[in-house]
């Protein structure tokens, strides 16, 4: 019995035109037909291995019914998938269907256009992250499903298109991942500090950013009692500002907003152990870090800030951490704001502080440790502030004159200003040097000459201090706010004030 049924016989007779075939002779066809179909393809076979190919093709088909002196099958391959279609009144039968072309048609229809020489074209897939909109570049226009439509106030219907999905990488994905990863489950671990250095390095990790931007202001939202989180999202914060590849100002309208608030949040932490301080210190770093680099393109982006920290400064209502973050936030954008908003309000904030600070009037044990933070970052940035301010005015002095030992038990004094000239003193012109203000004294025992010579030295001494004297007046003319404010300052913190003055400066202030 052969595996063709009688009803593929009937078909096809009915494709040729006939139409009265009866069932036996299809039944006695079907054999025949399966005969055939079998040599052909034995021989089509042969073909493929003879063309050293594992897989048969249409034309070893062709080969074989040549080979058999058959008419080869006529037409053209066609790179759409076959249409079958269920043979009428057979429910397992299908076949192919072929349409009628008419050949006249064909003959008028148009010639197509002829096609276009191979060649090779340059164009920009995106510039500094933005896709340009050329006919190159894939449309940015969203599909029908996600358009909108809304009506203002007149009724009149406006096309609202919703942004289209970002598609990156699945490495890039897979990088995100394990960022993300290690954030949240491992911020302390090797691999995450290793992980850093790829942030800050990596050429490759500009797709990324608006998704680690938009992590960073989630995160910083949801997990405010829980410092190793944020200390770690402030890290991959850091290590982002510090990669060269990556536009990361684009997105700072993102970053700023998380920042602030891990430096001027009430409370950070859920334990009383939490070094929140460090935190806000770093936070505050990376702010003025973000003022530097990109202060100079956005013009309105150092004096928010500063309202933003003044205001938590100045509001009595606030904690003392908020006021702490808020003085580590101004001191770290430099002295200039630290001498124009702090010290000008230095005064009345202290004596709000002090009682905070007193055992007397404060018994919750936190909150006076608080406050001596608080007056620790007063101190550093007033410290830091006479620290700059010192080393100013050493740069317009002059070295002091030192006076020198020799063997002959005699003292020579180094003139500043002439090579190679040591005056020799003896007990009495030392004496009256350290009492006189114009120049030396006639020394004992010295030639008319040498007497000569330490009266010109005297003379161009007293040139240089008086000189000196004019330049460090200027100076404090010149700063004279910030010179009148120096002694209340020194009130308020003593003696503590004087480590910020480095010791071979210190002989200004004497």
């Amino acid at each position: 019995m052969s595996v063709i049924p009688k009803e593929t016989i009937e078909v096809i007779a009915q494709t040729i035109g006939i139409t009265n075939l009866s069932s036996d002779v299809a039944l006695a066809l079907a054999p025949d037909l399966e005969y055939r179909i079998r040599e052909i393809m034995q021989e089509s076979i042969k073909c493929m291995r003879h063309g050293m190919r594992t897989f048969l093709t249409a034309d070893d088909v062709d080969a074989a019914l040549a080979l058999r002196n058959l008419e080869p099958i006529y037409g053209f391959a066609s790179n759409d998938p076959p249409r079958f279609k269920r043979a009428p009144g057979h429910k397992d039968l299908f076949y192919i269907d072929d349409k009628d072309v008419d050949i006249k048609d064909l003959v008028e229809a148009p010639l197509p256009k002829a096609p276009l020489d191979t060649s090779i074209t340059s164009h920009w897939l995106a510039i500094e992250g933005v896709q340009p909109a050329i006919p190159e570049n894939a449309s940015f226009e969203a599909s029908s499903e996600i358009r909108q439509i809304e009506y203002k106030d007149d009724a009149l219907p406006v096309d609202v298109k919703l942004p289209v999905k970002h598609i990156i990488t699945t490495e890039l994905q897979l990088y995100y991942e394990k960022i993300i990863e290690l954030i949240l489950n491992k911020p302390g671990s090797i691999p995450f500090r290793r992980a850093l250095v790829t942030l800050a390095t990596d050429s490759g990790l500009h797709p990324l950013v608006p998704y680690f931007t938009r992590f960073v202001a989630d995160e910083v939202a949801r997990n405010l009692n829980n410092l190793n989180i944020l200390s770690a999202l402030m890290r991959l914060v850091r290590s982002l500002l510090r990669n060269p590849h990556i536009h990361i100002e684009l997105y700072l309208h993102q970053l700023m907003p998380p920042i602030i608030t891990c430096i001027v949040a009430k409370r950070i932490g859920n334990r009383l152990s939490d070094n929140h301080w460090e935190l806000r210190d770093f936070s505050a770093n990376l702010v003025a870090l973000i003022c530097k680099r990109f202060g100079h393109m956005y013009h309105n982006l150092q004096p928010r800030v500063t309202k933003t920290f003044l205001h938590s400064f100045l509001d009595p209502t606030k904690a003392l951490p908020q006021h702490y973050g808020a003085i580590k936030g101004i001191t770290a954008l430099g002295s200039r704001l630290v001498r124009l908003l702090i010290l000008p309000n230095l005064e009345p904030y202290m004596h709000l502080l002090e009682p905070e600070m007193q055992l007397e009037k404060q018994k919750n044990e936190i909150k006076r440790q608080e406050a001596w933070q608080v007056y620790g970052a007063l101190l550093c940035a007033v410290g830091q502030n006479m620290h700059e301010k010192v080393k100013r005015f050493s740069s317009l002095l002059p070295p002091p004159t030192r006076a020198t030992s020799i063997g002959n038990g005699k003292a020579m004094v180094a003139m500043p200003g002439v090579t190679g000239t040591m005056v020799p003193m003896n007990s009495m012109s030392v004496d009256n040097m350290q009492g006189s203000t114009s120049g030396f004294s006639p020394m004992m025992g010295v030639s008319n000459s040498n007497a000569g010579m330490s009266s010109t030295m005297g003379r161009q001494l007293s040139k240089e201090y008086n000189t000196s004297s004019s330049i460090l007046a200027q100076a404090w003319k010149d700063d004279i706010d910030a010179g009148q404010l120096l002694p209340p300052v020194f009130e308020l913190f003593g003696e503590s004030l004087l480590s910020f003055i480095p010791k071979p400066e210190s002989y200004v202030f004497l």
